[in-house]
């Protein structure tokens, strides 16, 4: 019963934390690691290349027209992966069965 109270409280502090997303304004592609809580009232995260220029950040709803594409998960609007692969990540499950 415990686990479920830590679940709940897991999930409500994650949305009650807001949207998360890339934010950069580089002409540099594949550079991103900045990550930004959007402010409340900007529910999207936004990406955009112009002549050469690449901007990521969090607008609202109505901003998002075309050329602009928005996307409304948490770090969803692109750049390169930070963390371990899946393949790290499903390989240490699997040698803990092996030695367990």
């Amino acid at each position: 019963m415990k686990l479920h109270g830590v679940l709940v409280l897991f999930i409500t502090f994650s949305i009650a934390s807001g949207l998360r997303c890339y934010t950069y304004f580089t002409v540099e592609p594949n550079t991103c690691t900045g990550v930004l809580t959007c402010p409340a009232g900007y529910d999207r995260c936004a990406s955009v290349e112009s002549e050469g220029l690449i901007v990521k950040s969090c607008l609202q709803r109505a901003e998002c027209i075309s050329p602009i594409k928005c996307c409304d998960k948490d770090l969803c609007n692109g750049a390169v992966p930070t963390g371990p692969g899946i393949i790290l990540l499903l390989l240490s499950p699997a040698l803990m069965m092996l030695f367990i």
